[in-house]
C-alpha cells in the first residue's frame, strides 16, 4: 500500500499554521506601509524598493490619494538664467497627474513614479528621481515629458488605469460567477454597509448574548439586517436564509472589516474636508508667521491637501460685550485704551515662553508677599491664573480681560521689560511702546473706569443669560443698576480717582495734579485747549461714558417694556403658578385693547379665577417649563377662547421677552 500511497508527514500541519502567520505578517506589513505612505513625492521610497507582492496595493493607494497639488501654496522662486522663476500653479489644471514637492521644491509624474520601473527608460530621471526644477520654458519641457501615444509616460497612465479599473483584473476575468449572482452579493453586501454605518453613527453595540436562529433579540446588527429583509422584497431575497449558504458578510469578522473600512473612510473625508475635526499635531521651533506658514505648508502637503482649503485661524469663546464695548469707544481715549488692551495681552501671551515667565513672575511677588505678611493663607486661595484675552469666556469676557490686568499688573510689566531686553528687533519696539502707554495715569484711569462699570453691568449679563431666570428679578436687577450708575455718576468721581492714584503710587506712575491744566502726550501747551485734568477727565470720560450706559438702559428697558415683562412672567407654570397675579394678567390684556375688548376684560376677569385653580391642582400641569410649554399643552382646549387669546399674546410676548433679554445681554456685555 505504501508504494502507492505517501505517508502524510507530521510537520503538514504546522505548514498550515505557518503559512497563515506568513499570511497574517504579510498583512499587517501592509497595513504598516499603506499608513505611512508620503504624500509629498520628494520624500517617498522608489517604487523598486518596495516588496514585489505589495508593489499594486501600495500604487492603488498612492492612485487613490491623486497627486499632491497644494493650490494655495506660496511657490518660492529660483534664480534660472539671471531670472527669478517659479512653479505655475496652472500646470496643475493642465496635467493632472502633476505631483509637486514642498520639501524639494520639484514637480514629479506621478504615473511614472508608480510604473515606470516596468519599462526601459531612455532620458533623465527628472520627472521620478530628483524632480524637476527648470522652471524656464516648464510648460513645454513637461509636454515634452508626456511625449507621444507611445511614449513611456503614456504607458505608465495606462497601467494606472487599468490597474484602477477592476474589470481588467485577472481574478475577474477568471470569476465563473453570472451577473446576475455578482449583483445579488452586491445588494447584500451594501445592506451590510449600511447597516453598518447607522450602528456606527448612534454609538451602538453590535454583537448580542444569543445570535442563534431561535433567539428573540439577536443583537442591534442581525435585527437590523431583519428590518431591512422584512421591508424591502430585493434585500430579502439576497439576505440571512436566502443568502448562499457559504456567505460571511454577517460574520463578527466582515464586520470588524466593514467598520475599518468604514473608519478609513471617514478618515479621508476629515483630512480633505477639515470641518471641526482634529487632525494633529504639528511641532514648531518658533511662533513667527512665517514659521507658521512653513510648518502649516508642511503639514498639508504631508497629508496631502490644498492649502487653498485653509479657511483662517479659530478662537476659543466669543466677544461678547459688543454694545457697550462700541458705546464707549466713541469717545477716542476709550478706544485708544482697548486698542492697547489688546496688544499688551497679545503680546504678553504671544508663546508659552512668555506666558510662562509671566506665571512664575506672579509666583514669585506671591512669595514675597507671604513672606510680608501682606497675604491671607488659605486652602484654595491664589491660585494659579493667567492674562484673559478678550473672547476667552463666553460672558464678561472684557471683564475678566481688566480684573486679569490688575490683578497682574506688575508681572505683565516685568514680561514686556523681559522683552525689550532679550529682542532687540520689532518686538522690543512695540513692547516699549506697550510699556510707555500703560505705565500712564490716563490708561490707569481708564483702566478702573471700565472696571468699575463693567462690574455693574456684569451681574445684569449673568442674570439674564440664566435660562431659568425670574424676570421680576432680573427687572429689580436692571433698576438697581441703573440707580447705581446715576449714583455713580453723581458722587463716584473722587473715590475713583483716589483708588486709581493709591495705584498708581504702589507701581510707581506719575499722578498729574487735577487742578492743572490738561495737555495731550505729543502736543505744546500753546496748541493745547485751555481745561483742567478734573474736567477732562470726570466730564469728558467719567461722565460722558456713564451717561451712554444709561441711555442704553433706558432704551432697551423703558417703562412700558419693563411692565410687559413683569406682567408676562405672572402665568409661568413655573413651581405650580406661584407667580400668578391676576391683577397683571388683566393688566397685559388692556395693553392689547384690538384682542381684548370691554365685555372679554370683564369675562377674562372670572375665566383667569377658574383657570388658575384648575391648572395648579391639575397634575398634567405639575411638570410644564416655560410658557412655551403652557401654550402647547392647551391647545386642545377649545372651551376658553378668551384664555387661549391670552396665552396666544403670552406666547408672542414670550418670544418678545427673549428678544428683550437677548438685546439687554448684548448692551450690558
Amino acid at each position: 500500500m505504501e508504494r502507492f500511497f505517501k505517508r502524510k508527514s507530521s510537520l503538514d500541519s504546522s505548514d498550515s499554521v505557518g503559512s497563515s502567520r506568513t499570511s497574517s505578517s504579510r498583512r499587517s506589513k501592509l497595513d504598516e506601509v499603506l499608513a505611512n505612505l508620503q504624500a509629498d513625492l520628494g520624500l517617498r521610497i522608489r517604487m523598486i524598493e518596495y516588496d514585489t507582492n505589495i508593489r499594486d496595493e501600495v500604487r492603488r493607494a498612492y492612485l487613490q490619494k491623486g497627486p499632491c497639488q497644494p493650490i494655495g501654496h506660496s511657490f518660492p522662486q529660483s534664480n534660472i538664467v539671471g531670472i527669478n522663476r517659479r512653479f505655475i500653479p496652472q500646470w496643475f489644471d493642465e496635467f493632472d497627474w502633476l505631483a509637486y514637492s514642498v520639501s524639494k521644491d520639484a514637480a514629479f509624474c506621478l504615473y511614472c513614479y508608480l510604473f515606470k520601473s516596468n519599462f526601459e527608460q531612455v532620458g533623465s530621471e527628472a520627472f521620478t528621481g530628483a524632480g524637476f526644477k527648470n522652471w524656464k520654458k516648464g510648460r513645454e519641457r513637461i509636454k515634452v515629458h508626456v511625449g507621444p501615444v507611445g511614449s513611456v509616460h503614456n504607458k505608465a497612465r495606462e497601467v494606472a488605469i487599468n490597474l484602477m479599473n477592476q474589470n481588467t483584473h485577472i481574478e475577474m476575468a477568471v470569476s465563473k460567477h453570472s451577473e446576475q449572482a455578482r449583483m445579488a452579493y452586491r445588494r447584500c453586501l451594501i445592506a451590510s454597509i449600511k447597516c453598518t454605518k447607522f450602528l456606527l453613527r448612534q454609538g451602538l453595540s453590535f454583537r448580542g448574548n444569543d445570535e442563534s436562529a431561535t433567539s428573540s433579540n439577536k443583537g442591534n446588527y442581525l435585527e437590523l439586517l431583519q428590518f431591512l429583509a422584512d421591508n424591502y422584497e430585493k434585500i430579502k431575497e439576497v439576505l440571512l436564509e436566502n443568502a448562499p449558504g457559504n456567505l460571511k458578510l454577517v460574520t463578527p469578522k466582515i464586520q470588524k472589516d466593514i467598520v475599518n473600512a468604514c473608519a478609513r473612510e471617514t478618515l479621508d473625508v476629515i483630512m480633505r474636508h477639515v470641518i471641526e475635526r482634529f487632525v494633529g499635531v504639528q511641532h514648531v521651533t518658533d511662533t513667527t508667521s512665517s514659521s507658521l506658514k512653513d510648518a502649516i505648508d508642511i503639514f498639508f502637503s504631508s497629508n496631502g491637501l490644498s492649502f487653498s482649503k485653509l479657511r483662517g485661524q479659530g478662537y476659543d469663546g466669543a466677544s461678547n460685550m459688543r454694545a457697550l464695548v462700541a458705546v464707549a469707544k466713541k469717545n477716542i481715549d476709550i478706544a485708544s485704551f482697548f486698542t492697547t488692551t489688546n496688544s499688551m495681552v497679545n503680546h504678553v501671551g504671544a508663546s508659552c515662553k512668555r506666558r510662562d515667565a509671566l506665571r512664575v513672575q506672579l509666583q514669585e511677588e506671591l512669595v514675597i508677599a507671604f513672606e510680608n505678611d501682606c497675604l491671607i493663607t488659605g486652602r484654595g486661595l491664589y491660585q494659579e491664573t493667567s492674562l484673559k484675552r478678550a473672547g476667552d469666556t463666553r460672558w464678561s469676557s472684557h471683564y475678566g480681560t481688566i480684573i486679569s490686568i490688575i490683578s497682574m499688573f506688575s508681572s505683565v510689566i516685568h514680561v514686556l521689560q523681559m522683552i525689550i531686553d532679550d529682542n532687540p528687533n520689532d518686538s522690543a519696539g512695540e513692547a516699549n511702546k506697550i510699556q510707555r502707554e500703560i505705565l500712564t495715569f490716563q490708561f490707569v484711569f481708564h483702566l478702573f473706569l471700565m472696571k468699575a462699570i463693567l462690574g455693574l453691568t456684569n451681574d445684569v449679563s449673568q442674570a439674564l443669560q440664566k435660562k431659568d431666570q425670574e424676570i421680576v428679578n432680573a427687572m429689580a436687577l436692571v433698576k438697581s443698576c441703573k440707580e447705581k450708575l446715576h449714583w455713580m455718576r453723581n458722587n463716584g468721581f473722587d473715590a475713583l480717582v483716589e483708588e486709581v492714584s493709591s495705584f498708581c503710587d504702589k507701581h510707581h506712575i506719575d499722578v498729574p495734579n487735577m487742578d492743572e491744566a490738561f495737555v495731550l502726550p505729543g502736543m505744546s501747551r500753546c496748541s493745547a485747549p485751555i481745561k483742567t485734568n478734573r474736567h477732562h477727565y470726570c466730564v469728558e470720560l467719567f461722565i460722558y461714558v456713564i451717561d451712554e450706559q444709561l441711555t442704553k438702559l433706558d432704551d432697551r428697558f423703558n417703562e412700558v417694556n419693563t411692565e410687559l415683562l413683569i406682567c408676562l412672567a405672572c402665568l409661568s407654570p413655573n413651581d405650580s403658578f406661584v407667580a400668578f397675579d391676576k391683577q397683571k394678567l388683566l393688566r397685559l390684556a388692556q395693553f392689547y385693547p384690538q384682542d381684548f375688548s370691554d365685555r372679554d376684560l370683564l369675562a377674562l376677569d372670572d375665566q383667569l379665577e377658574l383657570y388658575i385653580h384648575y391648572v395648579s391642582s391639575s397634575s398634567d400641569f405639575s411638570d410644564l417649563q416655560g410658557i412655551g410649554d403652557l401654550t402647547k399643552k392647551n391647545g386642545g382646549d377649545k372651551d376658553a377662547s378668551s384664555i387661549l387669546r391670552h396665552e396666544g399674546i403670552l406666547c408672542h410676548e414670550y418670544y418678545q421677552r427673549s428678544t428683550s433679554e437677548q438685546n439687554g445681554r448684548s448692551m450690558v456685555e
